[in-house]
C-alpha cells in the first residue's frame, strides 16, 4: 500500500498535528474459481470489477484454476495471474473447481504480502485462501454470488442443501465481511445466520448493451417479419434456471400469436430436452461481446423464470438492450423493475403468475414500446464506475477498521513514511 499526503504536518495552536495519509493504491489478491473466457455472471462481473480497480491504480493478483491446456497466466501492468490445478464441476464440465493450495498461498503472501484478500468463490481454492490469509493476519472480504444450496435440489441432491448452507455460513462468517448484490438476499442470509453482510449491486455497460445494436439481418435469419415480436432467453440451459416455466409461458403466448419465436442464447444439459418440447425455437449457442449485444437488441421480450439467482446480470443486460423483461419479483428484477412501468414482475409464490404476466405482455400492444424505452432509461444510472467506486470504498473501510498487526503505525511513523514518499 502506497501512502501519500500533500500536507503531512500542520501547526494548530502551536501544536504539531499529523494529517491522515491518503491511500494511493492497494495490492489486492483476488481468488476465484471462474473467470473469462468462461461465460457466466460471476466471471463477467468479476472481470468488470478488476478492470475498474486497475483504472483506479490498484495492483491486482488474480488466483484461479487453469481452464485448459492452452491456458497461460496473464502478466500486465497492475495485473498478474497465478494459475492452479482444477477439476471439472459435476454438471458444469466447462467450469473448474480449484484444488486446495494453502501452502502456495502462505508462500506467495509471505513474500509478496497483499493489503487485502478478496475471495470470490467458496470452493477448495477459496477455503485455502481463507485459511492462509487468517494465519498471516491479512484482512479478508468475500462475495456471496451463487446459491449452491438452492442448486442442489435441481440435481436430485436435496440432502446436500443443509450441509452446503452450513458450510457457506461458516466460510463467510470467518471473513471480515461478505458482499451480496441485493438487499433482499442480505435479509435472507441474515435470517440464515450469516454475519457482517454488505450490499454491493452490479453495474451494466449501457454502451455495449444498447437498442442501437438491433439487427434486421439477424431477425430475418430467424424468419421474423416486420411488426412481429421475438422472445429471447439468455443464460445456461440447465434445470436450476427453471426453464420449464419459460417454455410453458412461451406456449401460452403461442396460442395468441402462432408465429411467435423464441431465441435461446446459451448452452447446457437441457438443450436437447428444450429442442423436443419447445416449438418455434432457435438455438443460438453461447454468444459474447458485440454478438451477444446484437442478439439481445434484436429481440423484443425477455423471459427469465429462474428462481436460483443471487442477482441475475442478464436482467440488466436485457433492460439496457431495450427489451420488455418478465422475471420473478426478487434478485435484480425485484430491485430495478417497477411492475408495468419498466418491465413485468411475477409473484414467486404463485406458480401461474409467470404465465399470466407473459400473456399480459402480449396484450400491451403499443404500450410494449413504452415499457422497453423505460427499461433502457432505468439502466442509464447503473454504471460500472459507480459500483466499482463502492467496492473501492469497502476495501478502504476494511483496511481502516482492521489493519494487520505488523502494519500498524503510530502518527509519527505515518508522518515519516509520508515525508519519505
Amino acid at each position: 500500500m502506497k501512502l501519500t499526503n500533500t500536507q503531512p504536518m500542520t501547526f494548530v495552536d502551536n501544536h504539531l498535528e499529523i494529517n491522515p495519509p491518503l491511500v494511493e493504491s492497494l495490492n489486492i489478491s483476488i481468488v476465484t474459481e471462474t473467470y473469462p473466457p468462461e461465460v457466466n455472471g460471476v466471471a463477467s462481473t468479476l472481470a468488470r470489477f478488476i478492470r475498474g480497480l486497475r483504472d483506479l491504480g490498484h495492483s491486482i493478483t488474480l488466483v484461479r484454476p487453469r481452464q485448459g491446456r492452452g491456458d497461460s497466466p496473464v502478466s500486465q501492468a497492475h495485473f498478474q495471474e497465478i494459475l492452479t490445478q482444477g477439476i471439472p464441476i459435476p454438471g458444469y464440465s466447462s467450469l473448474k473447481v480449484g484444488l486446495p493450495r494453502r501452502g502456495m498461498f502462505l508462500q506467495q503472501w509471505s513474500v509478496n504480502r497483499p493489503d487485502l484478500v478478496h475471495i470470490v468463490t467458496e470452493g477448495p481454492l477459496g477455503w485455502s485462501a481463507l485459511e492462509a490469509a487468517q494465519k498471516l493476519g491479512i484482512p479478508i472480504c468475500s462475495d456471496f454470488r451463487t446459491n449452491f444450496d438452492a442448486y442442489s435440489s435441481h440435481y436430485g441432491l436435496n440432502w446436500l442443501k443443509s450441509p452446503i448452507q452450513k458450510y457457506m455460513r461458516y466460510f463467510h462468517n470467518r471473513t471480515n465481511f461478505t458482499m451480496v448484490p441485493t438487499q433482499g438476499l442480505k435479509s435472507q442470509l441474515q435470517n440464515a445466520g450469516f454475519e457482517r453482510l454488505r450490499v454491493l449491486a452490479r453495474g451494466i455497460d449501457t454502451d455495449l448493451f444498447n437498442p442501437s445494436k438491433r439487427s434486421s439481418e439477424l431477425r430475418e435469419s430467424w424468419g421474423v417479419k416486420d411488426g412481429e415480436e421475438v422472445v429471447v432467453y439468455v443464460g445456461r440451459l440447465a434445470s436450476e434456471k427453471n426453464l420449464l416455466v419459460t417454455v410453458n409461458a412461451f406456449k401460452a403466448m403461442l396460442a395468441i400469436k402462432p408465429n411467435l419465436k423464441i431465441v435461446w442464447v446459451g448452452d447446457g444439459p437441457q438443450k436437447s430436452f428444450l429442442e423436443l418440447i419447445c416449438p418455434n425455437s432457435i438455438f443460438a449457442g453461447i454468444q459474447s461481446g458485440e454478438s451477444l449485444a446484437q442478439y439481445y437488441a434484436s429481440g423484443d421480450i425477455f423471459l427469465f423464470s429462474s428462481l436460483s439467482e443471487t442477482f441475475g446480470n442478464v436482467t440488466l443486460e436485457a433492460m439496457a438492450s431495450g427489451l420488455a423483461v418478465l422475471a420473478y419479483d426478487y434478485a435484480a428484477a425485484g430491485q430495478v423493475i417497477q411492475n408495468g412501468v419498466n418491465g413485468m414482475l411475477a409473484n414467486c409464490n404463485h406458480p401461474d403468475s409467470f404465465i399470466n404476466q407473459s400473456l399480459e405482455l402480449l396484450k400491451k400492444g403499443p404500450e410494449l414500446d413504452v415499457l422497453r424505452k423505460n427499461a433502457r432509461q432505468t439502466t442509464l444510472n447503473l454504471s460500472w464506475e459507480s459500483v466499482t467506486a463502492k467496492l473501492n470504498q469497502n476495501y478502504y473501510e476494511l483496511l481502516h477498521s482492521y489493519p494487520p498487526k505488523e502494519k500498524k503505525m503510530n502518527a509519527l511513523a505515518l508522518s515519516e513514511a509520508c515525508i519519505k514518499q
